[in-house]
């Protein structure tokens, strides 16, 4: 009976520290373990209720006024909960990557912010150390008349540049040829050098170079959800990386493909848990969708995705893991004609990405106590200069910096002591 009772507390004060995290309420999650160890369970869940309140009633009324969190309107119109910034590291949020509009230039976008400026294209923010802390932003969409069409609200949370310092972790990104490209893999390493950060060590079977062992991964271009979870070619993780099957199957005692991620972290962590997992899919998923079928589409993927997650989860449930937004195309669609001809329109793209990215967030929003956290990637990429003008959907080399900084930023949200 004891027993039982302390196993509850733990799970309460757990359940309440991550809530609290994820809405930023700093030091005050860190006295729950505290409380629960010197209270009884009847204490523990009263003294949980009553900080929950008020952290979230401080941020409510810490909302511009007047500004409803979220307004549906006439246009599709979605951000992440939290967007996570680092001091010295640019964070913006890119107007046209957030709504589903043929030409954001015919609605006015106005940002209600205490950080950060608004330009004509994006809102951008260079915090500084002066900067830690959480601030909301409210983004309203008016027309030609000054009509609200939509707004929409987020949590912009600032971490100390030396959040992490000196933690040795782990991570694993899994992706498609966005990160068979190692570039975003690749800054991040840069990123993470010097005395301020975290030492991270990439891990993975896949090496596109040679002469970086470092950087390493399991990103395969053209690759899938589904592809992750059911190819087996029978090899894996060794040899010529287009016939590859997913590096996470291996043959059972009866010589049947099936996950065994433990197994994979023998070979390529020593056996440990990767303390990170970044997930980058769904271009190759939803490219050839119409609106007809975006929703089947959009399913499956997430049932293979949903695979993936519990596998990760299944060897080790304190792995946090990043479900990073996918991108938006770039803003020409001169861009694709070059690429695909007349087989796929920038237009059409754009709204299957946008759509996933809406089923996205609906699906694993709201799980950090499950440690699965939206990663805002996709607002945060410069869809006119940030990609090369003969290539619909793989950035320039300041593209995927855009993506690293937005890891970067997350994970040393993570590591944050303070958080």
């Amino acid at each position: 009976m004891l027993r039982d009772k302390a196993l509850m507390k733990n799970q309460i004060w757990r359940r309440v520290e991550q809530q609290l995290w994820a809405m930023g309420g700093y030091a005050l999650s860190r006295q729950v373990p505290k409380f629960a160890g010197q209270n009884s369970l009847h204490g523990t869940i009263i003294f949980s209720s009553v900080i929950l309140v008020l952290t979230f009633s401080s941020i409510l009324f810490g909302m511009p006024k007047d500004a409803e969190p979220n307004v549906p309107g006439e246009i599709a119109f979605y951000l992440p909960p939290v967007i996570f910034a680092v001091p010295d590291i640019e964070t913006s949020i890119y107007f046209d990557n957030i709504c589903l509009v043929v030409n954001p230039s015919n609605y006015v976008f106005d940002v209600n912010c205490d950080k950060g400026i608004q330009q004509s294209e994006r809102w951008t923010f260079l915090p500084t150390s002066k900067d830690i802390g959480l601030y909301s932003l409210v983004i309203e969409v008016r027309d030609e008349i000054n009509r609200i069409i939509a707004r929409s609200g987020t949590m912009i949370k600032v971490v100390p540049k030396d959040a992490g310092a000196y933690q040795k972790r782990t991570i694993l990104m899994i992706g498609d040829s966005l990160t068979q490209y190692s570039i975003y893999p690749r800054h991040l390493l840069d990123l993470c050098k010097g005395d301020t950060n975290p030492t991270i060590t990439l891990i993975g079977s896949h090496v596109p170079d040679s002469n970086c062992p470092f950087n390493r991964h399991e990103g395969y271009g053209g690759w899938t959800a589904k592809a992750f979870a059911t190819r087996y070619t029978g090899i894996a993780r060794i040899g010529d990386y287009r016939k590859r099957g997913s590096p996470f199957l291996y043959q059972d005692v009866n010589e049947e493909p099936k996950f065994n991620f433990g197994r994979y972290c023998v070979e390529f962590n020593n056996g440990k848990k990767p303390d990170f997992v970044t997930i980058l899919l769904g271009a190759n998923d939803i490219f050839y969708a119409n609106d007809g079928s975006i929703d089947r589409i959009i399913d499956e993927m997430l049932a293979h995705y949903d695979k993936l997650i519990k596998m990760l989860h299944g060897f080790h449930s304190d792995t946090k893991i990043g479900v990073l937004l996918p991108l938006p195309p770039a803003a020409s669609q001169d861009a694709f004609g070059v690429n695909y001809g007349c087989g796929q329109s920038r237009w059409q793209y754009k709204r299957n990405q946008h759509h996933l990215v809406k089923r996205l967030i609906d699906h694993y929003g709201n799980r950090e106590i499950e440690n699965v956290f939206i990663v805002g990637t996709n607002v945060a990429i410069d869809c006119v200069h940030g990609y090369p003008p003969n290539n619909a959907l793989h950035p320039s080399e300041y593209g995927y910096y855009q993506i690293g900084d937005v890891i970067y930023s997350w994970i040393k949200a993570i590591l944050d002591s303070k958080s």
